[in-house]
């Protein structure tokens, strides 16, 4: 039986040696491209004066998803866009999801 035949009685999840391995998994951060040094954040989420970011001040507040995310939406709203109706819009809606989970959770008590 040639190595050709025991390899195709196997399914192709099968693993061997050199099959499934991505090369770039032995490749470094720089041969890669990958640059952690750079801030990701984007200016729009960056206080002007103090430097604060908006994710830093939900994070120590410790808000939730729909407030954390209203949050950052009240903060940016004149930043991002020309206009800040669309983001004040969304701090609304999330405003509202998170009144009615407050509901919710009375409602089952």
């Amino acid at each position: 039986m040639t190595e050709y035949e025991k390899k195709e009685r196997h399914s192709k999840y099968y693993y061997e040696k050199d099959r499934n391995i991505n090369p770039k998994m032995f490749m470094s951060k720089e041969e890669l491209g990958i640059d952690y040094s750079k801030d990701k954040t984007p200016n729009y989420y960056i206080g002007r004066v103090y430097g604060y970011e908006a994710r830093k001040v939900i994070e120590d507040f410790d808000l939730g998803y729909n407030l954390g995310t209203a949050t950052s939406y009240i903060l940016r709203c004149s930043r991002k866009h020309e206009t800040a109706i669309d983001c004040i819009q969304k701090a609304i809606n999330h405003l509202e999801f998170e009144l009615d989970k407050i509901k919710n959770v009375k409602a089952n008590l």
